[in-house]
């Protein structure tokens, strides 16, 4: 099948995850640290925050998904949503990371709203994102270049958040301890991501194309939308998996900044200065993890079509239990260690999520073919929805289990904290690793099986 898709479409795309990247990461690996440390709530409180609001919001997921399956524009069905919501995620991401001056009730209720507000805000404009993958190409193999070129670009925009963030709140904190200064640079910070986030989105939306029409015009119910979802079995298997791949990665990620504060004690290693900007272990640690998932991203498509997305993504969740239990062996100057399994550990978690992605496209294929009706958004908002399941569980627990073992902000941990902290980055992350093998072993579409729903289709369509 002949690929429609010109190079600067496939860029485009990638633009739109490298937005999201930038506040996804954000919200992943510093806000648990930014409530804590910096905008001054407690652990706990924040644990539970998390919890009650991402459930919340990974239920809003499908409802967005609904709506983007039911829009009629010039611009498509889900491009629009890219080109109208993209000012309000910036805004609302700055107001997130912004400390108001409330007694401790109001700044709980402030974090709820904004957290809250934003979180839905993400849902409207990533799940339609996420729905564009399915109607770009019929192709499975054009699909898994693009969550290729997604995956790609949602790591470099991570990479550079990671790399230049710390930098930039040292900038407008004029590097001051105190903590008005801090939150002053830390929300001018994420102001700077911010712009960039809303102008790539902007060129996202300019530069696709949607081409993939159903073989019918939508006029199911949504009754009959969530039925056949629900009656979709590749649909639950990639559902579990994916919650058990974020709450691997949002143990590990939501916990770095106190393992490197209160453990590795980063303070003592001062900045490593790179092309003459201060950087801190921290910024660099998470730097090189999102390079290496990068690494790992370009090697799924050439690997998974030699050996399958299955046998790949589970031998990618293998290896990464292994490095993640040898974690916790390490000692808090061996570096080396210490970077080198967050690099083996983060190709094999990049290698999973344009797998997981491009399964999504063709579980809409397979609901097509079986019902006669393509949900795509319906279908591709469950993969926001795991997503933000797994995240929710995976901080939620983050934050109780600090409480649990005795963290307080900005003091001397004991040794029990200490031990917890580094049970962050190795056990029980590995327990979501497992978790996602163990779905991924029964999902039944295989590449074979693929070809022939994909034949079936274009059968229909013609």
């Amino acid at each position: 099948m002949k690929d429609q898709v010109t190079l600067k479409e496939k860029i485009g795309y990638g633009l739109g995850d490298a937005a999201s990247s930038m506040f996804w990461k954000l919200f992943g690996m510093y806000l648990m640290f930014f409530y804590t440390d910096v905008f001054g709530m407690e652990a706990k409180v924040v644990g539970t925050m998390f919890l009650i609001t991402r459930v919340w919001d990974s239920l809003f997921d499908p409802i967005i998904g609904a709506l983007a399956d039911r829009t009629q524009s010039k611009w498509g069905k889900f491009r629009p949503y890219i080109l109208y919501v993209a000012i309000p995620f910036g805004v609302i991401g700055v107001m997130t990371f912004y400390t108001p001056s409330f007694g401790e009730s109001g700044k709980i209720v402030y974090a709820y709203v904004t957290y809250s507000i934003m979180m839905m805000v993400y849902s409207a404009i990533n799940v339609p994102y996420a729905s564009l993958l399915g109607v770009m190409s019929p192709s499975p193999k054009v699909r898994n270049v693009l969550a290729t070129f997604r995956m790609t670009f949602a790591y470099l925009g991570s990479f550079v958040t990671l790399l230049l963030f710390n930098p930039l709140v040292n900038y407008f904190s004029g590097r001051s301890q105190l903590i008005e200064n801090q939150q002053y640079g830390w929300v001018m910070a994420v102001a700077v991501i911010a712009v960039c986030c809303v102008v790539l989105f902007l060129l996202c939306f300019s530069w696709t194309k949607e081409r993939v029409q159903p073989v019918s015009e939508h006029s199911t119910s949504l009754k009959q939308d969530i039925k056949d979802l629900f009656n979709n079995k590749p649909w639950w298997i990639l559902l579990g998996a994916g919650v058990a791949a974020l709450l691997f990665n949002s143990i590990r990620d939501g916990a770095t900044l106190y393992y490197f504060k209160y453990y590795i004690r980063e303070d003592l290693f001062g900045d490593v200065v790179l092309f003459n900007i201060p950087f801190v272990l921290s910024g660099l640690y998470l730097a090189v993890g999102q390079a290496a998932n990068i690494l790992g991203v370009v090697l799924a498509a050439p690997v998974s079509n030699s050996i399958g997305k299955k046998n790949t993504y589970m031998i990618s969740m293998i290896l990464a239990t292994v490095g993640s239990i040898a974690f916790y062996w390490l000692a808090s100057d061996n570096l080396v260690l210490i970077f080198s399994l967050q690099i083996m550990i983060s190709i094999c978690a990049g290698s999973i999520f344009p797998l997981l992605w491009s399964m999504y496209a063709d579980c809409a294929d397979y609901s097509e073919l079986k019902t006669g009706n393509r949900a795509t958004g319906l279908i591709f908002s469950s993969s926001s929805m795991s997503q933000k399941l797994g995240w929710a569980l995976g901080t939620a627990l983050t934050g109780w289990l600090l409480g649990y073992y005795g963290f307080q902000a900005n003091q001397d941990q004991s040794a029990e904290t200490l031990s917890g902290i580094r049970m962050f980055l190795s056990f029980f992350p590995a327990i979501g690793t497992i978790l996602s093998v163990l779905f991924i072993s029964f999902y039944p579409l295989s590449e074979k099986k693929m070809i022939q729903i994909t034949s079936e289709l274009e059968d229909k369509r013609k």
